[in-house]
C-alpha cells in the first residue's frame, strides 16, 4: 500500500506575531551562524513560513536585517540602563562591561552592523547610535556629579567592545594575551576615570 504524506496545517498567526516569529529566529541564525545567515529564505524555513510571508513584514533582507538591529538595540539600551544603575550602586563597573562586551560579541550586534556596513547599508548603526545617545542622555540628567564623563566612557566603552566583537579573539592570540583582555582593560578603564572624578 503507498504511503500517504499527510500535510500537517500551518498555524495561524496575527501579523505581529509572524514578524516577532521572524526577527526571533533571525536573532537566533546571528548568533548561531553570523550575520551572513540572516536571510530571508533561512528565516522562513527556520519559522515554517514562505519567503514571500516575510517579504511582505520586511520587503527585502536588508529590511529584515534593519529590524533586527532595532530590537537588538532597544535590548541592549534596556540592559545597559540597569547595568549602570548597578554599577552606580556598587561602584563596580564590571557587569556594565560584560553587558556592553557581551551585546557586540555573544549577541552579535557588532557582526550585524558591520556585515550591514560592509553591505552598503551605511545607515546600519543608526538604532544603535540613537539607542545610546539617548541612553547617555537620560543618565546624564541622573548624574549625581555634573563633571562625570558618561560620555567619553561610552565612546570608550562601545568602542572596545565593538573592536572586542570583531577582531578581539584573533587579536589577543596574536599578542599571546587572554581573551577577556579587552574587556578586563575596559573595566579599568571605567574604574580609573570614577576614581578622578571623585
Amino acid at each position: 500500500m503507498p504511503s500517504v504524506s499527510i500535510a500537517t496545517p500551518r498555524r495561524r498567526l496575527s501579523p505581529a506575531a509572524s514578524r516577532d516569529a521572524a526577527l526571533e529566529a533571525a536573532r537566533t541564525l546571528l548568533v548561531e551562524q553570523g550575520p551572513q545567515a540572516v536571510t530571508l529564505k533561512a528565516v522562513a524555513a527556520r519559522i515554517g513560513r514562505t519567503h514571500a510571508n516575510l517579504l511582505h513584514h520586511f520587503g527585502s533582507a536588508a529590511g529584515l536585517q534593519q529590524a533586527l538591529i532595532e530590537r537588538i538595540a532597544a535590548h541592549v539600551v534596556g540592559t545597559i540602563r540597569e547595568a549602570v544603575r548597578r554599577s552606580r550602586e556598587r561602584k563596580d563597573p564590571a557587569e556594565l562591561v560584560d553587558v556592553v562586551f557581551d551585546a557586540f560579541g555573544r549577541n552579535g550586534a557588532g557582526a550585524l552592523a558591520s556585515w550591514m556596513i560592509l553591505n552598503g547599508n551605511q545607515d546600519a548603526l543608526d538604532p544603535i547610535l540613537s539607542a545610546v545617545h539617548d541612553l547617555v542622555e537620560d543618565l546624564s540628567r541622573e548624574e549625581q556629579r555634573p563633571d562625570a564623563p558618561i560620555r567619553d566612557e561610552t565612546l570608550q566603552l562601545v568602542l572596545a567592545a565593538l573592536g572586542d566583537a570583531l577582531l578581539g579573539g584573533p587579536m589577543a592570540r596574536a599578542l599571546g594575551l587572554p581573551r577577556d583582555r579587552a574587556r578586563a582593560l575596559a573595566g579599568q578603564m571605567l574604574l580609573r576615570d570614577r576614581a578622578a572624578t571623585e
